[in-house]
């Protein structure tokens, strides 16, 4: 007698149904996945940003920068020009055993000195010139550019020193050696 023998996949190698034929494929197609509706949040969420940082620019532009004429800055006072107070030169010992010879004029207010205060004493002035320009390279003192922020710095310390009764400084005698 003869054995006969049948095989049923399972549809681990190649077949989707058991006893259907290898390599055989379903006909049905499967159904396409609906698309996703887009959610409009995040939409929202991008203009509400821009909105802020637009709103933001604006404001800063307007208080800050150029916002109207509420924001002129105020002009400094001026002051008459009064009495020209000479101080007369001295001598200041600058680095490596060099000297400086200097002098200066201060250029007073008009009201300078009408306050009761008298006549102006130059003795600040010279104080503080020396405590600026002693110890300094000579050059330092001897470029132009040096020479100019030293100037300027000690006529801001003599504004403050004599209280806005000095309006500027003039050098009348400055060499070096």
């Amino acid at each position: 007698m003869a054995v006969e023998q049948r095989v049923v996949s399972s549809g681990k190698i190649g077949g989707s149904k058991p006893g259907g034929s290898i390599g055989a494929r379903d006909k049905t197609p499967e159904p396409e996945p609906e698309p996703k509706k887009k959610s409009k949040k995040l939409l929202f969420i991008i203009i509400g940003a821009v909105v802020v940082l637009v709103g933001g620019g604006v404001a800063a532009f307007l208080l800050l920068g150029k916002g109207g004429a509420d924001a002129a800055p105020e002009p400094e006072p001026t002051h008459e020009p009064g009495e020209v107070l000479l101080i007369e030169p001295i001598s200041l010992n600058l680095a490596d055993g060099h000297y400086l010879r200097f002098g200066m004029t201060l250029q007073l207010t008009a009201d300078a000195g009408a306050e009761g205060h008298g006549t102006i004493d130059g003795s600040k002035a010279v104080d503080l010139a020396i405590a600026l320009y002693s110890g300094r390279e000579l050059a330092e003192v001897s470029s132009s550019e040096g020479r100019q922020e030293l100037k300027s710095e000690l006529l801001h310390q003599v504004e403050e020193a004599y209280h806005g009764e000095v309006m500027d400084l003039y050098l009348t005698n400055y060499v070096t050696q």
